[in-house]
């Protein structure tokens, strides 16, 4: 089995959750349930889904040192995973994301980034030793720029594997394409970083700026999977009944990381992260809705080789 070494640079957040019937159009107040307060953050979120399907994960990033800075780290910490560049910063709060989510999991999210926002390339140059060996990088766009740069610097210098989830969705530095093995963004942000809508055309677009493999995850009916100088698959969603898809590309992304970690191939990958980010669902909150890697083999083990397209999204904010 292969090093299932893994460094993730990025987010963690502290989120806030109302459920309501419905979502509320601009300038309105709707009536929701009790508050429901959980660990978040697109990187946070992708290190512990890859650790808990049996990564051995380096989280790369900052928190506050507030309340919520130390629940994070707390909570990290259960995970098993590598917090020795994972910073308690002193000059900004830890980040928070509100989230309402409405009936059929659908959800609006606003985030207040706080030290997220002030996770540096000096920070990637001082975890140099975690990228030394390491099979996968694992990255997002909720920290600045630089950073993200520097981690593919970093991952490609190793040798690793680099994963980017342009998420949410940005203006790419230009850079970055070249020093990506495998972009996965959902269908929105491919259609905005391609500037033309259409999956399999805006995967083509990607496909020329130097990913060598992009994958867009396309929701409750399923996943593009394009390669250069192979024509596009698609695969279909597991059958699953959505509660929360707050943290279902997250699901996904970490799912594949740790899946290619292991040294699957791209294809049997892919339908192993689509099996996290379906099981992710039918949970409410975003870390709290990760599974375990013996939930994914049982549920695995249920599914026949082509499961029909339905509501086991694999797209979502995290």
């Amino acid at each position: 089995m292969a090093d299932p070494r893994i460094v993730v640079v990025g987010s963690s957040n502290t989120d806030m959750i109302v459920q309501t019937e419905r979502l509320p159009g601009a300038g309105e107040t709707v009536m929701g349930g009790d508050l429901v307060i959980a660990a978040g953050g697109k990187g946070a979120n992708q290190a512990v889904a890859a650790a808990r399907l049996g990564g051995a994960v380096t989280l790369v990033g900052r928190t506050g040192r507030d309340m919520f800075g130390e629940q994070t780290l707390n909570e990290l910490h259960r995970e098993g995973m590598d917090l020795d560049q994972f910073i308690q910063d002193s000059h900004a709060p830890s980040g928070v994301a509100l989230i309402v989510v409405g009936r059929g999991g659908q959800n609006l999210i606003a985030v207040a980034p706080g030290a997220n926002h002030r996770v540096s390339a000096q920070d990637v140059a001082d975890s140099a030793a975690a990228f030394e060996g390491c099979r996968i990088v694992l990255l997002q766009l909720e920290v600045p720029m630089e950073a993200v740069l520097a981690a593919a610097e970093a991952g490609r210098q190793a040798g690793a594997t680099v994963i980017l989830n342009p998420a949410p969705a940005a203006t790419v530095d230009e850079r970055l394409y070249g020093l990506v093995d495998i972009l996965t963004p959902n269908e929105h942000e491919a259609a905005l970083l391609a500037g033309q809508a259409g999956p399999e055309a805006a995967a083509a677009t990607l496909l020329e700026r130097g990913p060598g493999t992009v994958i867009i995850t396309l929701g409750e009916t399923g996943v593009l999977l394009a390669r250069a100088g192979q024509p596009p698959q698609r695969l279909p969603a597991f059958r699953v009944e959505p509660v929360d898809t707050t943290g279902a590309g997250d699901a996904f992304n970490g799912g594949l990381a740790a899946a290619l970690a292991r040294g699957l191939d791209l294809p049997t990958a892919v339908r192993y992260a689509q099996a996290v980010a379906a099981l992710s669902v039918t949970r409410l909150g975003a870390q709290p809705s990760l599974p375990y890697a013996m939930e994914v083999d049982a549920f695995l083990e249920t599914q026949t080789a082509a499961p029909a397209p339905a509501a086991g999204a694999t797209d979502g904010p995290g």
